[in-house]
């Protein structure tokens, strides 16, 4: 119900697959009803991610809902993810529920709570629908996932829930669309299958025209309209959880007369979102580096977050990784850690509780520190100033911290300095980060730095000093974040110029 009394509408985005494209959508939807006047929210009762959010009071969510709760011009909320999984390993993932950690579990472990994990789900769900004028429902994975349709939390429970419409969503880039489309629709119930409203195929690349014929017959098989066939959106810098293109990452050339950036790609590696604004600027080349191989040529070198750090930093080990930035650092190369890969830059990380597994290993000594994982889980946001060397700071940096490790400083200079602010529940004044005398090794647990124009400009101008390349403007770097945050308007727009959105109005009880 809303404030009002009125039943809430709601309408949820379910896909034939995983990857095919779900949260943008629902991210573009929000955009078109908010840019309506519509109180909008979205909604994904169970995700699974490394790439996550801190919200205003300290609550973990999905990065996909922050990005759709900013599509909806609201601030992101933990009812809008109740439930986000994030994976420790091939059998075990960190379970957070309302933005808090509440316990590793294994899947078997995981279902045997559905009942009191689907209240909380429920209760979500209500204060949203208390407050919003409808609701946008994501799914997960397929859905018609049949062999767990008891232990389903995300996607048929939470549509009865809601009493939604459905839409379906497919992945015609991935091939094998009709039997996507119409081998999904004949695995549902017969009550399930009356929801479904329609279909979209996405992610389509070429003439349009030569895809008529293929409306035709699915629309004949189905019984249902094609709402739309979505061309593939080159270039779209959204945030996503999923969707890494390392295959084109990793073809990314280094040349002189750029700063060449190599991420170094992790088995558990977190919130790759942090260097979307890297890439983005013009005078950047970022690869994601799966290989000791790919680090060749680069200027700076970034271990990233890691959800696993130990495991992270044995595997950087075992394949060679540690003796290449030896030589590298030795070398005057800058080497930069974030989170996770902070951690790896010090003497030792160590989980004496078992937080991540347990165990204990030697990092990379490159910065006097040392990290202990410990509980709780810090998540907060953070409004800092920089105190690495030769970067002026025309703004304060802005981010978030997700980590369970207490890093210790010895005898090493701090990178950042926290300052105390009201309005952000938790936070506290103090140092923070890590950097060596020379300051070209240095790590931080703050997420989005890199987002800030100014300190992003100013690190990078520094960066181009090195290689005698003249300073640039820090216009340069506020068009791209302008660029940026217009993305999800351009995405909006083409949704808006490919769908008909009169239907899915419709179905919400909206005017067209």
């Amino acid at each position: 119900m809303t404030m009002s009394g009125t039943p809430v509408k709601a309408l949820a985005i379910l896909g034939t697959g995983s990857d095919v494209g779900k949260s943008l959508i629902v991210a573009g939807i929000c955009r078109l009803l908010s840019r309506k006047g519509v109180r909008v929210a979205p909604f994904k009762s169970q995700n699974m991610a490394l790439n996550s959010f801190v919200t205003l009071d300290g609550g973990e969510i999905g990065r996909a809902q922050a990005l759709q709760a900013q599509a909806c011009g609201i601030e992101p909320t933990v009812d809008m993810n109740p439930i986000l999984l994030k994976p420790e390993s091939d059998s075990r993932s960190q379970v957070v529920v309302m933005g808090k950690v509440y316990e590793a579990l294994d899947a078997l472990a995981y279902y045997e709570r559905k009942e009191a994990l689907f209240t909380i789900i429920r209760d979500c769900y209500a204060r949203l629908a208390s407050a919003y004028d409808c609701l946008v429902v994501e799914g997960a994975g397929s859905a018609a996932e049949i062999n767990l349709r008891d232990r389903d939390m995300v996607n048929w429970p939470v549509v009865e829930l809601a009493d939604a419409s459905v839409v379906l969503v497919a992945d015609i880039d991935r091939g094998g669309v009709f039997a996507q489309i119409i081998g999904t629709l004949d695995l549902l119930a017969p009550h399930e299958r009356r929801r479904v409203i329609g279909v979209i195929v996405n992610k389509f690349r070429g003439d349009r025209r030569l895809f008529e014929e293929g409306v035709r017959l699915l629309e004949a098989r189905t019984g249902l309209p094609v709402l739309g066939v979505v061309p593939y959106l080159r270039d779209l810098r959204l945030d996503q959880e999923d969707s890494l293109d390392l295959a084109r990452s990793r073809s990314v050339q280094f040349t002189p007369d750029l700063i060449n950036v190599a991420v170094v790609l992790l088995p558990r590696m977190s919130n790759f979102t942090d260097f979307n604004a890297l890439a983005a600027e013009k005078d950047v080349a970022l690869r994601f580096a799966a290989s000791p191989e790919d680090l060749r040529g680069a200027d700076v070198v970034i271990l990233p977050g890691s959800k696993n750090t130990l495991e992270d930093l044995a595997y950087l080990v075992q394949a060679g990784f540690s003796v290449v930035l030896d030589l590298y650092v030795q070398g005057g190369g800058e080497l930069v850690g974030i989170c996770g890969g902070y951690q790896m830059l010090g003497r030792e990380v160590s989980d004496p509780k078992g937080l991540e597994g347990g165990g204990r290993a030697n990092g990379f000594a490159f910065l006097d520190v040392m990290t202990e994982l410990d509980a709780p889980k810090i998540c907060r946001q953070v409004q800092a100033t920089s105190l690495l060397q030769d970067v002026e700071q025309h703004e304060p940096v802005r981010g978030y911290e997700i980590h369970l490790g207490r890093a210790s400083r010895g005898a090493v200079r701090a990178c950042f300095q926290i300052q105390a602010t009201e309005a952000w529940e938790g936070q506290s004044a103090g140092e923070e980060g890590a950097a060596s005398e020379n300051g070209l090794v240095w790590g931080t647990s703050i997420h989005g730095l890199f987002d800030q124009a100014g300190f992003r400009r100013g690190w990078l101008n520094r960066v181009r000093g090195r290689k005698g390349l003249p300073p640039v403007s820090l216009s340069e770097s506020e068009l791209v974040t302008t660029r940026l945050r217009a993305e999800l308007d351009r995405w909006a727009d083409h949704l808006q110029l490919h769908l008909q959105m009169e239907l899915v109005y419709s179905a919400l009880g909206v005017k067209s």
